[in-house]
């Protein structure tokens, strides 16, 4: 069987490197970037002496609502640069004079598809599959991020790092002046051709557009259509680049349940960030800070599985991709948020070290270290973890790339557990082929065992009408990465204790077609998607068969409709809800399902987002409504209601209503003072929560953070506990 699993991998990985190759379809411009001899005052303004001697970057193309015209709104860019920042000068003009803009709030790491914003991607090693981007918006409000995985699937936003801007609003246009530290971007100091691409966001006007075209299927963070920036000479290294960034927290809280009086706790920490080189990170921590400051929204579940939350913490943020994207995002071999963290506990973190970045154009390697305390609770002593990856690109976008990861307890040499595995990743080189193949195997005390390993292959191909994916995935029933992400692999009985671990096999095809009519419409979508789970005899016993069509209109609203046949094995009783009241026995159900979605024009004050869906649920019916309303002040913020609906009726006599409420205020008093609030009315879980937190960012990435919880049992509202935290954050750059 083992034999059969590797020919079948190894064929799909030849059959992707045959592609791999396929032949860009469209021209990219190049750029000319020049040292600038006079000094750049960064004052929204276009007179100084280095603008008027920089190389223009114009005749931007549309990417929406159509990607094969001139844009409509015209934008200009400038570069530049000195011994220490990378410049840049957009000009954003506008069709009309004093034209409003779509601006959401004035907080940090906005979403560009709901904001008007000018973007520019970097690749400074010229692999067209990891970069950086920044953004900014008409009222100098800033975001940032990282690019991976050629930026097909748009960008990581949790990274943040210290740049400068400032923008001047004009009656004609506004002019955003932005200044990047060399320090901030890893580059190799020998590279004299880099890629870039810049993106204008005119939503008033329902336009997108970018310097170098990309069809308007393809994210426009996708590096494989970037244009050129050539250096008259590679930029340096900037010399010595740390940064520290000391924590200190103070908490106030009491617990209700326990009649505990009022407790306070202080701590303190710290991170660190050395250039090893100019493309090489050092990151060591030292009981590093992983509380959150933003409060996690809560969700209705109604799987059987747990629910993934992304990675927010710092100390895991850079090159994140070297050690969390391995496998898929169900099958992880390396979860960082299983660090540090325990059934919902925090295990303090001693110290850590991580060592991550290219070694040159086509290396890249991650080396990550870190120690946790012992844990009373599970019986475990100090933990380490180790995990260690490498990254090899070949001629092209596509690459190759190993994992091993080592959890130990060092207290006792026979709990452990290892996971070694290879993956290879397809990225043709006109964008059009991506794929992901990976064969990974897990070490556990006892020695070798059947069934110890996972495979998985995804295909996809994309044109500008056509989509079609292919996914299977392998998991062994004694495959086991305790910090992994694995959520299928574990049956868990009513009471959530695991009862056993399955073998199962996935297979996920998909094909989409895209239509463009014209007029007001600006596409629209038929899709073709299943999901299968089976056994390891190929016996399935769960799956879902989906029909979609989704309409997109160039105001930004659209609307759809999916239709579902769905397959679901229950192999022990289990209620479904978790609440207690349902029990659903052993058994095989087939039902079906309808949905309805749609959304309003986002550029208006109010907005709407509904999705409604009926249908059979086992052994009954239910009917789901999942809507958010918002009224935006721009540029300030927003006051808005989301509100969750599960209304079951598994039998004649049982009826189950769930509902999710969640009023919200978002607010920016400046472009460095944020409050903002939330209330959580959740009946699954049955708790009312209620958060408040006030930001000030006093610094560059340095934060002063005040919040504030409180939760309630519902529905007598008995108070459970509350909490006052005081959390400064001071990020000092050498």
């Amino acid at each position: 069987m083992k034999m059969l699993h590797a020919k079948f991998l190894a064929l799909l990985v030849f059959w992707g490197i045959c592609v791999s190759g396929y032949s860009a379809q469209f021209p990219r411009p190049n750029l000319n970037i020049k040292k600038s001899n006079t000094p750049v005052k960064l004052d929204g303004k276009t007179d100084d002496v280095s603008w008027q001697e920089a190389q223009i970057a114009g005749d931007f193309i549309q990417q929406f609502p159509y990607d094969s015209s001139r844009s409509q709104t015209r934008t200009q860019v400038r570069m530049t640069y000195d011994g220490q920042f990378l410049y840049i000068l957009a000009e954003c003009f506008n069709r009309v004079e004093n034209q409003e803009y779509v601006v959401r709030s004035l907080k940090r790491d906005f979403d560009e598809t709901l904001n008007d914003a000018f973007q520019i991607m970097l690749d400074p090693f010229d692999d067209e599959y990891n970069g950086f981007t920044f953004m900014v918006s008409p009222y100098n409000v800033q975001g940032e991020g990282l690019l991976t995985n050629g930026g097909t699937y748009g960008q990581s936003r949790n990274w943040d790092n210290r740049w400068f801007s400032t923008v001047e609003r004009l009656s004609d246009r506004w002019v955003a002046e932005i200044a990047i530290p060399f320090k901030t971007l890893r580059f190799n100091p020998k590279n004299a051709r880099w890629s870039v691409n810049f993106a204008r966001y005119d939503w008033q006007n329902s336009e997108v557009s970018c310097w170098s075209p990309i069809p308007r299927n393809f994210s426009l963070t996708s590096l494989a259509f970037a244009g050129k920036l050539l250096w008259d000479a590679p930029p340096k290294k900037t010399g010595l680049n740390v940064s520290v960034i000391p924590y200190g927290i103070t908490e106030l809280n009491q617990d209700f349940t326990t009649n505990q009086g009022l407790q306070s706790r202080f701590d303190a920490g710290m991170d660190a960030k050395l250039a090893v080189s100019s493309s090489l990170n050092l990151d060591l921590t030292v009981n590093p800070d992983f509380s959150q400051a933003d409060v996690d929204r809560q969700v209705t579940n109604l799987t059987r599985f747990s629910i993934y939350f992304p990675e927010q913490r710092q100390f895991f943020l850079e090159n994140s991709d070297l050690f969390g994207q391995f496998g898929f995002s169900k099958i992880r071999p390396f979860f960082s948020r299983q660090v540090g963290l325990r059934n919902g506990r925090r295990i303090p973190i001693l110290f850590g070290a991580r060592l991550s970045g290219k070694v040159n154009r086509n290396w890249r390697v991650g080396l990550l270290n870190i120690t946790t305390a012992a844990d009373s609770l599970s019986g475990t002593g100090r933990e380490n973890f180790t995990v260690a990856t490498f990254q090899r690109q070949f001629k092209g976008r596509s690459n190759i790339g190993g994992i091993l990861v080592n959890r130990q307890d060092l207290e006792n040499p026979g709990n452990f557990n290892r996971v070694a595995g290879i993956d290879y990743k397809l990225a043709s080189k006109n964008g059009r082929w991506n794929g992901i193949f990976f064969f990974h195997r897990s070490f556990q005390p006892g020695g070798a065992q059947a069934e110890d390993y996972a495979h998985a292959s995804f295909l996809r191909y994309d044109d500008a009408n056509w989509s079609f994916m292919w996914n299977h995935e392998y998991v062994g029933k004694n495959y086991l990465a305790t910090t992994g992400f694995v959520p299928r692999q574990e049956i868990f009985d009513g009471a959530q204790n695991i009862t056993r671990r399955l073998t199962y096999w996935r297979v996920e095809p998909e094909i989409q077609y895209r239509w463009y009519p014209g007029g007001k419409v600006s596409m629209v979508e038929h899709g073709l998607y299943a999901s299968v789970y089976t056994d390891s005899v190929f016996d399935p016993n769960e799956g879902i068969y989906n029909f979609n069509t989704q309409v997109n209109f160039k105001n930004t609203s659209y609307f759809g409709v999916n239709l579902n046949h769905n397959q679901t094995r229950l192999m022990f009783p289990i209620d479904i809800t978790l609440t207690g009241q349902s029990l659903l026995p052993v058994g095989n159900y087939i039902y079906n399902d309808f949905s309805v979605y749609a959304r309003s024009d986002v550029r208006r004050k109010i907005t709407t987002t509904t999705v409604a869906s009926y249908g059979d649920f086992y052994t009954g019916q239910k009917f789901s409504l999942n809507s958010s309303l918002q009224f935006r002040l721009p540029p300030y913020g927003l006051v808005g209601i989301n509100y969750t609906l599960d209304d079951l009726r598994l039998s004649p006599s049982q009826r189950i209503v769930l509902n999710l409420i969640g009023p919200q205020l978002d607010f920016s008093f400046s472009r460095s003072l944020f409050f903002s609030a939330i209330a959580q009315y959740n009946d699954q879980a049955k708790n009312m929560n209620v958060f408040a937190r006030l930001q000030w960012r006093f610094l560059p990435m340095s934060d002063v953070f005040l919040v504030y919880t409180d939760n309630y049992q519902t529905p007598d509202l008995t108070r459970k506990n509350r909490a006052l935290v005081f959390k400064v954050v001071w990020w000092f750059t050498a």
